[in-house]
């Protein structure tokens, strides 16, 4: 037995599916590439060479997602981790391109620099449910033109699991095969074991952003996965109604489905999305909201009805510190998307709507995660369950507590042991010095960053992989 949940029904599904395929039949998508023009227009789509605007019929997405593969393996430098797709459970991911960290050791906010990246990635390391690394924050001490290279870099030196980034010029792809390949050893490899996969974000409404564009069509030709992550926002990027949104969103997703397949025929597709609602007063964009988790939700039921894996943003909140109101909007914005199955939510650690990563929220985010799995598993119900001769044995007035089933039941994933929520009495609780969630996921983060690296790289390796992040600096600065 699992707990589900629906957003939306089948026939409403459909509806947002016919809406997109108007919205790319009449409105168009911009491409600002005429390599992706000539392939859409020998695709199939009517082309306005002029503006850059593609016109693409449904025939050519219904080709594009049979061509997509329903099942793949995002692959990690330890195999332990290995993620097959889609997943039996929700895992989590971190979310990218945040700009600022709570100092672990002050606790003040603060510009990211790349020891952040380190340091994360080794306590994401320690987190069971997390399997899909990406480096949370732009660090400000690297230079922008290597950015990208470097974080990847120092990514899969500090954890031994899947690695997901953005490419944003073409001229960084030829560094990504590299790395990977230092770590596996040849290019054959690469294509096979995918410990690499590329975050690609359309820009709302309705465009492509032309360098990021050309670039994940050259890493789409070594099979990297692709994860298509349109991000309109209801009432500025995206029209204010919630079913809208949620079309011209897929209208996105759907456009650079299309076109990744045309470069190359059965590229591994993650669908994903990070829709939001905007702050009527001042414009900013929420993560927090109800309303964006509903359309979280509702983007990954429209994921399962192609038959895609998919990843959307949730784990969020808009707090500008850890609390309550980050555990409460994180809560609500995860629960949802457990309940029809995402397979990978992508936002753990971060706050500030995703701007400002904070480790001990990666601790805190952990248990929340957590504590909604075994909600979703809910009650086991069977002969293995049936205790009835432990009730017989007791009768009426006794106690459990010696049966070797509940010693036996106490040790399953039965009862879910929280490891940051303090359950003992009060007297217990001060006398253990009084602390608070926020104290022991600090505990917890300090014992990882103080101990021994897990899984590290050979010497050997990670010399090459320092070789070619020098690199890119050198050469990508020209």
């Amino acid at each position: 037995m699992k707990m589900q949940g629906r957003i939306l029904d089948e026939e409403e599904v459909l509806r947002i599916h016919k809406d997109s395929i108007r919205i790319l039949e009449d409105v168009g998508v911009r491409f600002p590439s005429p390599e992706a023009l000539a392939l859409l227009e020998s695709g199939g789509a009517r082309v306005n060479w002029d503006s850059g605007v593609a016109f693409i019929p449904g025939e050519m997405v219904k080709t594009a997602l049979k061509a997509a593969p329903k099942q793949f393996v995002l692959g990690s430098r330890n195999p332990e981790y290995d993620l097959a797709l889609p997943s039996p459970y929700t895992v989590y991911n971190m979310d990218g391109c945040g700009v600022n960290t709570i100092d672990f050791h002050t606790g003040v906010r603060r510009a990211s620099v790349l020891q952040d990246i380190a340091d994360s990635a080794r306590v994401f390391e320690e987190i069971g449910i997390c399997n899909v690394y990406w480096p949370p924050v732009s660090p400000g001490d690297i230079p922008n033109e290597s950015g990208g290279i470097v974080r990847t870099g120092v990514s899969f030196m500090n954890t031994s699991k899947h690695i997901m980034d953005e490419v944003k010029k073409k001229e960084e792809v030829a560094y990504v095969k590299e790395m990977c390949k230092a770590i596996l050893g040849d290019e054959e490899k690469v294509r096979e074991r995918k410990i690499y996969s590329v975050t690609y974000c359309t820009v709302a409404p309705l465009c492509h952003d032309g360098d990021m564009l050309e670039a994940t069509m050259e890493l789409s030709r070594i099979m990297a996965p692709i994860l298509v992550y349109p991000m309109p926002a209801c009432g500025t990027t995206g029209p204010a109604s919630l079913q809208s949104n949620i079309a011209l969103s897929n209208a996105e997703a759907l456009s650079s489905i299309v076109l990744f397949q045309l470069v190359s025929p059965g590229v591994p597709i993650l669908y994903g999305s990070a829709l939001g609602v905007v702050n009527v007063r001042s414009g900013m964009f929420l993560e927090g909201a109800a309303e964006t988790a509903l359309q979280m939700a509702a983007m990954g039921e429209i994921g399962k009805f192609y038959g895609l894996p998919t990843m959307n943003a949730g784990c969020l909140t808009d707090a500008k510190t850890p609390g309550m109101q980050a555990v409460m909007e994180k809560v609500l914005t995860t629960v949802p998307l457990v309940l029809t199955d995402t397979d990978i939510i992508q936002g753990i650690g971060l706050i500030e709507s995703s701007m400002t990563l904070s480790l001990e929220q990666m601790i805190i985010d952990a248990e929340i995660a957590g504590l909604c799995r075994r909600m979703k598993d809910v009650i086991k119900v069977g002969d293995e369950y049936d205790f009835f001769d432990d009730i017989k044995a007791v009768g009426p007035g006794g106690h459990f507590l010696k049966q070797k089933n509940t010693r036996a039941a106490f040790r399953t994933g039965q009862f879910y042991h929280a490891e940051l929520c303090d359950r003992n009495s009060y007297d217990t609780w001060v006398s253990l010095g009084k602390k608070d969630m926020m104290d022991v996921a600090r505990e917890k983060v300090k014992g990882i960053l103080d101990g021994e690296m897990k899984n590290p790289l050979p010497e050997s390796t990670e010399k090459l992989l320092k070789e070619i992040m020098e690199e890119a600096r050198c050469k990508l600065a020209e």
